[in-house]
């Protein structure tokens, strides 16, 4: 609500753009989908965006703001750069496969192997009051 409120100040059509944000008059079920369909959808439009920045990158080359002339000095991006993206991606997978399979809790909270018991709060959980 506070986030989507904001929206709110930009002049003229501030109770409309909310509104068709929200859905109807309140936060409700169709917000919720909509925020949801949005964040499971956002990886992929920019996995598109990305793509297509590498292609246009690879069909005419980065750009020199100066506009000197050096295209004799450059190297090409593929093989050079393709295959040196290609070898870093593939040490992180490496190095993120490992740790996922040989170390599943280096990173974990200590807390999370004590038993729970039923009877006994945790000393950290209290009420806001």
């Amino acid at each position: 609500t506070v986030i989507t409120n904001l929206f709110s100040a930009i002049p003229k059509i501030e109770n409309s753009i909310v509104a068709l944000l929200w859905g109807g008059d309140c936060v409700c079920d169709a917000t919720l989908k909509r925020f949801f369909a949005l964040h499971f959808l956002m990886p992929f439009i920019l996995l598109v965006l990305l793509l297509a920045h590498l292609g246009f990158l690879h069909t005419t080359g980065s750009s020199n703001p100066l506009g000197i002339d050096i295209s004799h000095e450059t190297a090409p991006f593929y093989p050079y750069y393709l295959y040196k993206d290609l070898l870093g991606i593939g040490w992180y997978t490496v190095i993120l496969f490992a740790i996922s399979m040989f170390f599943p809790d280096l990173f974990s909270d200590p807390e999370n192997f004590i038993r729970a018991d039923p009877m006994k709060t945790p000393l950290h959980i209290q009420p806001e009051w």
